[in-house]
């Protein structure tokens, strides 16, 4: 395998030596093959199939890619979950100790200015919390994503994997990964801020910039353009199995979540109430945090990569690619 585990970007084999086997894709002379677009395709050595996958398959093969490795997927995760609620609640409750207290809700009676005072305390501390929050979900599970992306491309092909290999793959990546995703969330703020559907159009647009960031090693930019390629033409079905995965994880997560919301008593609390609540009702909401977060995350970022991967089946023909790398032609 080549230094990049063969996910080569095909506008850049030009400058390699020699082509490396597995995931890069043929060149535009390759014939078309049983596998090449076709829904025969090659198997199924892995996770998933080796052909253009379906909407089901591709969410299957998120959950089938955490059944077969449930010590990288969920201790990772367990991990990344417990940390993320550890620093967001100790900068929450520091961010609303140096605030001060919240004024008491104003009545009927009261003034405008008051009332004007009450509504700018809340949203003061509700956005300081929310940004806060936001910066560390950001930073803690770029890592997770990239982690679960190496152990789907290992997934797909069959091969075993440890935390050891994973981490190393990744490491590398890590600073790159980070600047891909914090542009990536810039952008999806900014053109949501300014009106909703541009952000919704980058949203998915770049969506597969992180996989292929991880997989092909390339830099930043490279990555972005990778998504835009690998989107377009296709921007509706990316969107749509994105929606998917994201309404199935909220779901999910609040179901999970309801137990110790209830149990805690702020099954009904917005952000003020709840950030005014006692440790120990903190400390039980974000247990059902952490909890969700283990099951949810890797399942979003396990279909994420694995869209990227039926993209280039569709796009590349790179199923016969993962036959040769996985030993099935």
């Amino acid at each position: 395998m080549s230094d990049n585990g063969g996910w080569s970007d095909p506008s850049r084999q030009g400058d390699q030596q020699k082509p490396s086997p597995g995931w890069q894709a043929p060149p535009p002379s390759f014939p078309q093959a049983p596998g090449y677009g076709s829904p025969r395709g090659y198997g199924k050595p892995g996770v998933i199939p080796l052909r253009p996958l379906s909407v089901g398959e591709i969410l299957d093969g998120a959950i089938n890619t955490m059944r077969r490795h449930p010590g990288l997927t969920f201790g990772v995760s367990a991990i990344v979950a417990v940390i993320e609620a550890a620093l967001s609640l100790g900068a929450s409750i520091w961010l609303l100790s140096e605030m001060g207290p919240i004024p008491p809700q104003p009545g009927p009676a009261a003034t405008p200015q008051e009332a004007l005072d009450y509504a700018s305390a809340v949203l003061g501390q509700t956005a300081a919390t929310l940004g806060v929050t936001l910066v560390i979900t950001v930073l803690i599970r770029t890592f997770l994503t990239g982690f679960m992306t190496v152990v789907v491309g290992k997934a797909v092909l069959g091969k075993p994997i440890t935390f050891g290999e994973a981490l190393g793959e990744l490491a590398p990546r890590l600073p790159a990964l980070l600047g891909v995703t914090v542009l990536y969330t810039l952008m999806v703020a900014v053109g949501s801020v300014f009106f909703l559907v541009p952000g919704i159009w980058l949203y998915a647009l770049f969506s597969l910039a992180s996989p292929a960031l991880v997989l092909e090693h390339g830099r930043v930019g490279q990555a972005l353009n990778r998504s835009r390629l690998l989107v377009q033409g296709s921007w509706w079905r990316v969107f749509g199995v994105l929606l998917l995965t994201g309404v199935c994880a909220t779901v999910i997560a609040f179901v999970i979540q309801i137990p110790f919301n209830l149990s805690a008593g702020v099954g009904g609390a917005d952000m003020a109430e709840l950030g005014s609540a006692s440790i120990g009702v903190q400390l039980l909401s974000s247990a059902g945090q952490v909890v969700a977060q283990t099951l949810v995350a890797p399942f979003v970022a396990g279909a994420t990569a694995l869209l990227y991967i039926d993209q280039r089946m569709r796009k590349e023909g790179m199923d016969i690619q993962l036959a040769r790398a996985a030993g099935a032609v």
